[in-house]
């Protein structure tokens, strides 16, 4: 059996050992300038963008199907984000129908050279697994977490 960096450890008959199903994705940016308004903050689009993408990585690892998204729901922008900014985006399964996810995403700012970190915006996102057809396909069941 091999190990190192470029070799993830082996279960029998050199099968990947299972791991739970993941439900959280983090993801961290900067804001530069390309994305930001005349204000200096980030543009709305390029937050929904972001978290968009995050929702479609944390739906994807969950189920390991092709997804889409096919709902945006509440969004709410809770303050502005400034250029040079840290953005950490946290998506969440949180919520599974026959062949639907429903991921939170919360996108938290950080000063980059402070410990302050606050929630910059979040949204709920409905993405739907295909199957090789291009039709809906069943998705597993959440666990219900520890209460």
């Amino acid at each position: 059996m091999v190990n190192g960096p470029d070799h993830a450890p082996q279960g029998p008959q050199g099968a990947a050992p299972s791991r739970p199903r993941a439900t959280e994705t983090r993801i961290t940016h900067i804001v530069f300038p390309g994305t930001t308004n005349h204000h200096g903050t980030l543009f709305g689009g390029e937050a929904l963008s972001m978290m968009d993408s995050a929702a479609f990585i944390a739906a994807t690892r969950y189920c390991r199907r092709k997804v889409v998204t096919r709902h945006l729901d509440a969004m709410e922008f809770s303050r502005p984000i400034p250029q040079g900014s840290l953005v950490e985006l946290i998506a969440r399964v949180v919520k599974t129908g026959r062949s639907s996810m429903t991921v939170l995403v919360e996108l938290f700012t950080e000063d980059m050279y402070s410990e302050k970190r606050e929630l910059g915006c979040s949204g709920t996102f409905v993405l739907v697994a295909l199957g090789a057809d291009g039709q809906p396909t069943p998705v597993p069941a959440l666990e219900a977490g520890p209460t």
